[in-house]
């Protein structure tokens, strides 16, 4: 059995930001048909557009030299930060396959493989496209969640509801549950800002431009997000932040990583740095350097090989990295809190305000 766990970026050039780059992945089926000696069971892992299944099957196909190759789509739903606990206690293990003789046994194979720690109604079984669009569809309806609760909270700001009050209401339908609910600056990581523009490329290739309207929205409505959280803080501030002190309190895109692919906080920081903020950014697990390559980076530059990545950092005047939460808030005309780590919950926040500069200042 061989199982593929690649990345698969978005494509520069045509189609940049959208369409998936599978690179990798033809490589890695062309390396696997040149050195295999007997017949194979191929499990692609990542996250893949509908048909890359049919794809590396040709490529084995037509490379495999007598070999019969069996292709299963077995995607990954482990979270960050959570990684450990859902590999023992998933939700479900999706096993996409073939539905020939051949096919449900390489599904039955790989199912008894997982038997061994998750009981067995948790073990899903589909066909090859179902599978690998499966994992596209979570991701985006986790997305629209989050851009739901969004757009919500823009509507309580207006109205003067409580968004925390709307939410957990909302939340206690059995129909709907409160995951995924709570308003936010946005959702960043690489999966939501990558792949639900994947599913608008292939909703767009299939002939739906009104489906791919729909799933557009929901990233119209995050960006909407950071861009409107940007213009409240400005405006509280007499519509100006120039040469004001911004104290950021987390640039990791969730608690618990320090992962900061595509995080929210790259924007809010680089919109309050075009307004001419000095931001004093405080994170628990994301370094200067990483932070420093990040707001000098272009979109899903991180999506690709470090060497095509800016090889040092732009030291930014107006950015300093701190190590200390006090030292971020301390004189500061403003704190924004951008990942909602556990430490920040108790806070002695008295002891920030009154170390503040006052906002007339």
């Amino acid at each position: 059995m061989a199982v593929i766990a690649l990345k698969c970026p978005s494509i520069e050039g045509l189609g940049a930001g959208k369409a998936a780059d599978l690179t990798y992945w033809e490589s890695a089926a062309r390396m696997i048909a040149d050195v295999s000696k007997s017949d194979k069971i191929v499990v692609e892992k990542s996250t893949v557009p509908v048909k890359t299944a049919e794809a590396i099957e040709k490529i084995l196909t037509h490379n495999s030299k007598g070999i019969n190759f069996q292709i299963l789509s077995n995607p990954e739903f482990l979270t960050e930060g959570t990684a450990i606990e859902d590999l023992f206690k998933p939700d479900r293990v999706l096993i996409g396959g073939r539905e020939t003789p051949g096919g449900q046994k390489a599904i039955q194979a790989l199912k008894d493989v997982y038997a061994q720690w998750i009981p067995e109604e948790r073990i899903l079984t589909t066909n090859l496209w179902s599978a690998d669009l499966s994992k596209l569809a979570a991701n985006a309806f986790l997305a629209q969640r989050i851009s739901s609760g969004n757009a919500m909270s823009a509507l309580c700001e207006a109205t003067g509801a409580n968004v925390s009050q709307v939410s957990y209401t909302v939340g206690k339908d059995s129909r709907i549950v409160p995951k995924f609910l709570n308003a936010s600056v946005g959702f960043g990581g690489s999966c939501f800002q990558k792949y639900i523009p994947n599913l608008v490329c292939i909703c767009e290739c299939n002939g739906l431009p009104e489906v791919a309207e729909y799933w557009k929205q929901v990233i119209k409505i995050n960006d909407y997000q950071k861009t409107h959280f940007v213009n409240r803080v400005v405006a509280s501030m007499f519509n100006t932040v120039s040469g004001k002190k911004v104290g950021i309190l987390g640039f990791a895109f969730k608690k618990d990583t320090g992962d900061t692919r595509e995080t929210p906080a790259i924007d809010v920081c680089k919109g309050l740095l075009g307004d001419k903020a000095n931001l004093s950014i405080y994170d628990p697990q994301v370094n200067e350097d990483q932070i420093q390559r990040d707001l000098s980076m272009n979109k899903f530059d991180w999506d690709h090989p470090l060497h095509l990545q800016p090889m040092s950092p732009t030291t930014m005047k107006q950015v300093s990295i701190v190590w200390d939460t006090y030292t971020a808030t301390k004189d500061a005309h403003a704190v924004c809190i951008l990942t909602e780590w556990d430490k920040f919950k108790t806070l002695d926040y008295k002891k920030i305000y009154g170390n503040m500069q006052s906002v007339t200042c």
